[in-house]
């Protein structure tokens, strides 16, 4: 058995997930307390995150290396079979996982200035993926990939994130929308998630002191 360790609204544990059920792959997730992670989960993290990858009595860490071994193992192949192509896949993946964190640090702005900074270096960077896309570079040849499954969390969020600010749909170019739109239609990027995810994330970062949420007024 498979068994993932999470925090309950980790974005990169989510790229696993997508993955195992692209796969028909059994797999358990267990939640943790990030704020208050137990013994046993501070005895087999080398760096204190997750997610973490239990298989066979070892571990693995960084969400990378957990999809890219996932790959390997089970079928179908969601990585490119062409050793160029997989790197640039592998290389804007790294990309993808600095954008979650420019994502989840403008939401955790604290004022209207630090919001609209972290909202324009935000966009700034989602543009940064136009060209590599409309090159068929990202999204190609309309097989859903390694890539894909990586950036699904992101986008997911940014849904979110338009539904409580109508302005923030504006940060993705019509290419990027309509990407995202097709992941988000995928049954497994849809039950990669717990249910009651979307009132879990907005406690979360109300609790942080989020200025968005206040201005939400949620």
């Amino acid at each position: 058995m498979i068994k993932l360790v999470s925090f309950v609204l980790c974005p990169y544990v989510q790229r696993a997930v997508i993955a195992l059920r692209e796969k028909s792959v059994e797999y358990e997730v267990a939640y943790i307390d990030l704020a208050h992670p137990p013994e046993w989960f501070q005895a087999i993290s080398p760096l204190g995150k997750v997610p973490l990858l239990e298989v066979e009595d070892q571990v693995l860490f960084e969400s990378s290396v957990i999809i890219d071994y996932l790959d390997e193992v089970f079928q179908p192949r969601l990585h490119p079979m062409d050793p160029l192509r997989r790197a640039q896949h592998k290389a804007w993946i790294e990309f993808g996982s600095g954008l979650l964190v420019d994502q989840m640090e403008l939401v955790l702005a604290k004022d209207e200035a630090a919001f609209h900074e972290r909202q324009a270096h935000l966009e700034r960077q989602l543009k940064l993926l136009l060209a590599p896309l409309e090159a068929g570079v990202l999204d190609g040849d309309g097989v859903f990939s390694l890539l894909d499954a990586a950036y699904a969390p992101l986008f997911m969020r940014q849904e979110l994130l338009t539904e409580i600010r109508v302005e923030l749909a504006g940060l993705q170019p019509q290419p990027l929308q309509s990407w995202s739109d097709r992941l988000l239609a995928r049954p497994s990027v849809k039950g990669s998630l717990v249910d009651d995810f979307r009132e879990r994330y907005i406690a979360f970062f109300s609790a942080k002191g989020s200025w968005l949420m206040q201005q939400t007024g949620i």
